[in-house]
């Protein structure tokens, strides 16, 4: 399921209940209703989808944001086997040094850690394995003519547990340049600071 720029979200035209929501949680939402459906159709959708849906994430990139310009989010299913849904559900996942690789046809999830589900024993699973990623096929092939442009990649943001099933959001992303990080550094400083002095009075 594809979650584009959160700007573009639809289809609750000037309904800024769906920005809120995609916002805060950065998950894709989508409610399949025309453009033309009245706010309070789509509001009643969105109550309906929101109270039905739970999010436990279980990895985080943190760095991703810090490293890259993060242009278009998707969230796809991981194709796992027995052993690593049972770790994953515990929490024993790293995404730190994971990328995303597309070649055409599919699309993979690379160098993402998995620890091993003890209990498992002689049918544990290769912690570091290329994992398939469950996307349609017009978004495998948006992300390969995306990344196929100088400076453009594809990056895993988080993983998080929906309705009990394994989700993976990943980004297009551009490589920031060093001026760009310095700036965001100066710019996390300068908020701290806010943060401190607001508390201070």
């Amino acid at each position: 399921m594809i979650c584009t720029n959160k700007a573009q979200l639809y289809p609750c035209s000037g309904n800024e209940l769906f920005h809120d929501y995609a916002q805060r949680e950065h998950i894709a939402v989508r409610i399949k209703f025309p453009v033309s459906a009245g706010n309070s159709l789509c509001k009643r959708a969105l109550h309906v989808r929101i109270a039905n849906v739970s999010i436990k994430v279980v990895a985080t990139n943190r760095k991703a944001k810090f490293e890259y310009f993060l242009l278009e989010h998707f969230e796809a299913g991981i194709a796992l086997r027995g052993s690593e849904i049972k770790s994953v559900r515990a929490g024993r996942m790293s995404i730190k040094e994971a990328y995303v690789r597309v070649d055409g046809e599919e699309a993979w999830l690379m160098d993402a850690h998995i620890a091993p589900y003890d209990p498992a024993s002689h049918f544990n699973h290769d912690p570091k394995r290329p994992r398939r990623l469950l996307l349609h096929k017009r978004e495998i092939r948006h992300l390969w003519n995306a990344v196929r442009q100088k400076g453009m990649t594809i990056v895993p943001t988080r993983v998080y547990l929906k309705d009990g099933l394994a989700k993976v959001e990943i980004a297009l992303a551009r490589g920031k340049k060093q001026y760009d990080k310095r700036r965001e550094i100066a710019k996390r400083d300068a908020e701290r600071e806010m943060r401190r002095h607001l508390k201070g009075h």
